[in-house]
């Protein structure tokens, strides 16, 4: 009795599709996308705006899965034979990975906190703090402002549609498992977190110099005059001064804090280069 044609070619697939191999097994899928998800999460632990505590957790879970699910296509299954243990160090490696993008970018909103502070102490402003929900500590006023101040310019210069750039150029040349915190990178990371200092004292640079020139022209005064009462003059003249200093300067904010931004989002990639 002849065979239907619907079911010898029915039979004619089967054979085919037995004779087929598939490489990419679910494996090699899940582990990509595990080995993404953790590149990004590490950046979100310390990239500006993306780190912080006033957004809940849940949105961040969903931003991370939702990125993942767009990065993953990129650069395709990873092919890795893994043990339990290799596992865990590809994704550290990943998680390390993601923290020195964030940590660069997250410096100079850091040295933006620090110069508030020098200026707090600087301007009379130390003794008025407030709670800081970011580092859970008392923050001088002063230092809050310059740090908010800095998130608004990181926002609307859109930097972190850089920082996401280079964390999507970073499969091209640091495929999944071949990033770890190499004796390069850690150094790199440690003289980049030095430049805090350097970059506050650029920020605070004019209204301190104007406030120790006060403080210079008073201790004259005072010498010359001893009746007068310097220490109660001083500090609303040096608390007047400083205020004005500081916003003239504010209009050189968004070139200055642009310029480092895009060197530190260079620095960023350096350090993956530097952690093969």
């Amino acid at each position: 009795m002849p065979v239907p044609a619907a079911v010898s070619s029915e039979n004619r697939g089967e054979q085919i599709m037995s004779g087929l191999s598939f490489p990419i097994s679910l494996a090699s899928l899940l582990a990509a996308a595990v080995f993404t998800g953790a590149r990004i999460a590490g950046l979100m632990v310390f990239c500006p705006f993306l780190s912080n505590d006033a957004i809940p957790l849940p949105v961040k879970a969903g931003l991370t899965m939702l990125l993942t699910a767009l990065l993953y296509p990129l650069h395709g299954p990873v092919a890795l034979v893994l043990g339990p243990w290799q596992w865990l160090q590809v994704t550290l490696g990943e998680v390390v990975i993601g923290l020195l993008l964030g940590l660069t970018a997250d410096f100079l909103l850091e040295s933006a906190l620090v110069a508030g502070q020098i200026l707090g102490v600087q301007m009379g402003y130390s003794l008025a703090n407030l709670f800081d929900p970011q580092t859970q500590a008392d923050t001088p006023v002063l230092a809050e402002f310059h740090q908010l101040a800095g998130l608004l310019v990181f926002l609307q210069l859109n930097v972190h549609h850089w920082v996401l750039r280079a964390l999507v150029r970073s499969y091209g040349y640091l495929a999944p498992g071949a990033g770890w915190a190499t004796l390069a990178a850690t150094s790199g990371l440690l003289h980049a977190a030095g430049g805090i200092f350097l970059a506050a004292v650029e920020i605070a640079g004019p209204a301190l110099a104007a406030t120790v020139v006060v403080d210079v022209a008073l201790g004259l005064l005072g010498k010359a005059s001893p009746q007068l009462p310097v220490l109660f003059i001083g500090l609303s003249v040096k608390n007047l001064l400083g205020l004005a200093v500081m916003i003239a300067t504010l209009a050189y904010w968004p070139r200055f804090f642009g310029e480092r931004f895009a060197q530190a989002v260079a620095v960023g990639e350096r350090l993956l280069h530097l952690a093969r």
